[in-house]
């Protein structure tokens, strides 16, 4: 790194910064977050900022840097060396890094009108190969934590199901929680979803967003927004969300918007997380979907039995081969499709079957609480027609399973014991951060590295106390004298398993030929022959 400058009365360390600042405007450019004549405005929010006095008037030798982190982290230690930063941890630093960027990022209205410029001279797909890249462009998108996250495919009957492991959203740190006691109390923006978080400046307990930007767009003649998720699980994985600050609501106007996403955005997929708790997403004070540009496992699941409505003859109706209860509903004809739609919904909201487990509500204090649902997910399919998969979901529980009958049961918890929302509902696992070092530490069992002592049965603050039935069960079957390649993917494919285990339990519908029995009733119910 060269930053050779000679002004008076700056320290080396000053010079460096500044010098950075200019190779972050470097970058800007050559990324097209910033048009020549924004950098001077840029320049100078960004001395302001950094405490910098004067820029850097030297040659920049180096060619522009290929993401924005190689910049932001030398910066950000900066920030730290000259108390910019209260405290050196990563919630501030973050905070900062998102400010930093905010300086190089064109306005909110010239965003949105440059993305519906482009999706009308050269069609929507290039639009959003524009904004992906835009936000990871303006470190929004956090590459250089997500290529942190494991993945792998695992082997199942149906299909290779998608396993993550989420290294990429750091975890908060006791400094952090202990500034949190004496920070002050705020309800804006009211949830991470409203719009109002473009362009804020964060807070402890909320991530900073100076350089989140949206797309405006209507749904059914509503304003909804367009963004895209800043831990992506999946490639181009978006969130929409309603321009009001709305609840979760699961009705024919829910599906019809998913349709008319998919005519705006027929490169994409788009779903709904479930509107109840136990079986919905993690905000469900805030309607939203999510969607992007991934073909998932349940999409790949074939159809694997047949019906039809007499109603609905241009309406294809199936049963999909898939550990979870879901029909797939395919037409040309969207109205057709959506009247068709909107019937399975309502009829499975009031649909009881208490030899399955099944019911529609429940008495709490004199008030009617409801448990069925469906998460639906829309589609173009490769014919060009209209794919809707709608999975059905019921949030019972029970004093055998506290957490919900149709709910990762407590032996996978070690696992996973979080809701299954749509994500994991289509075949792809998002698995906490522990289980890196967990599965490292269960691999040296199954090559004798270390043996299955006391401790890690009879220890509860042992890392591998929570796995111990499970690693018991995998040295009988497996032995300890596996070659470390082998133990690595025997423990990918047996996590495999459990998930497997874990999308069998959420569905209301086993794969039994009880189960099978039940689901077929629940379409006579519907008229299908």
């Amino acid at each position: 790194m060269e930053y050779n400058q000679t002004e008076t009365g700056c320290s080396t360390s000053d010079r460096k910064a500044a010098y950075l600042v200019e190779r972050l405007l470097q970058f800007g450019l050559a990324q097209k977050l910033l048009e020549p004549l924004d950098v001077y405005a840029a320049r100078n929010g960004l001395l302001d900022l950094l405490r910098i006095a004067e820029p850097y008037t030297g040659e920049l030798r180096e060619p522009a840097a290929d993401s924005p982190a190689e910049l932001l982290e030398p910066l950000l230690d900066y920030a730290a060396e000259t108390g910019i930063l209260e405290e050196n941890h990563t919630t501030l630093r973050d905070l900062m890094d998102a400010r930093i960027m905010g300086q190089l990022m064109p306005r909110q209205s010239e965003l949105a009108e440059r993305f519906w410029t482009i999706a009308r001279r050269d069609g929507v797909e290039r639009a959003t190969d524009f904004f992906y890249k835009l936000c990871i462009d303006s470190n929004y998108i956090r590459m250089d934590r997500i290529r942190k996250n494991l993945y792998w495919l695992a082997p199942t009957e149906y299909g290779d199901l998608e396993i993550t492991v989420n290294l990429s959203k750091p975890e908060m740190d006791p400094k952090t929680i202990a500034m949190l006691k004496n920070a002050p109390q705020s309800h804006y923006p009211r949830c991470l979803l409203c719009v109002e978080n473009v362009g804020y400046a964060g807070r402890l307990n909320h991530p900073a967003r100076q350089n989140l930007r949206v797309i405006p767009l209507e749904l059914l003649g509503e304003t909804w927004y367009f963004q895209y998720s800043p831990y992506v699980y999946y490639h181009e994985h978006s969130i929409i969300f309603d321009g009001l600050h709305r609840p979760m609501k699961m009705t024919k106007m829910t599906l019809g918007r998913l349709l008319d996403f998919v005519d705006r955005f027929p490169h994409y997929f788009i779903g709904s997380n479930a509107d109840l708790p136990i079986v919905g997403g993690s905000i469900l004070n805030h309607d939203h979907f999510q969607g992007g540009r991934h073909r998932f496992p349940m999409e790949r699941a074939e159809v694997e039995e047949s019906f039809s409505h007499p109603d609905f003859a241009g309406v294809k109706l199936g049963i999909v081969h898939w550990p979870m209860s879901v029909i797939r509903l395919s037409s040309r004809d969207r109205e057709l499709l959506l009247k068709l739609a909107a019937m399975v919904l309502e009829r499975w909201k009031e649909y009881s079957d208490p030899s399955q487990d099944i019911k529609a509500y429940s008495e709490q204090e004199g008030t009617k609480v409801p448990h069925n649902t469906v998460t639906p997910i829309a589609r173009k399919n490769a014919s060009g027609d209209y794919e809707l998969d709608l999975v059905l979901r019921n949030n019972r529980t029970s004093a055998e399973h506290p957490e919900g009958i149709f709910h990762p049961h407590r032996e996978l918890h070690h696992i996973k014991k979080e809701n299954i929302g749509l994500i994991e509902v289509m075949g792809l696992a998002v698995l906490p951060g522990r289980l890196k070092d967990e599965l490292e530490l269960a691999a040296r069992l199954l090559t004798g590295e270390t043996a299955l002592d006391e401790r890690m049965m009879l220890d509860p603050g042992h890392p591998l106390h929570k796995h111990k039935a499970w690693l018991k069960e995998l040295v009988e079957r497996y032995g300890t004298a596996l070659p470390d390649e082998k133990a690595a993917e025997v423990l990918r494919n047996e996590v495999g398993r459990k998930f497997l285990n874990v999308l069998q339990d959420a569905g209301v519908y086993k794969l039994d030929a009880h189960g099978r029995q039940g689901f077929r009733r629940f379409l006579r119910h519907l008229g299908v022959q």
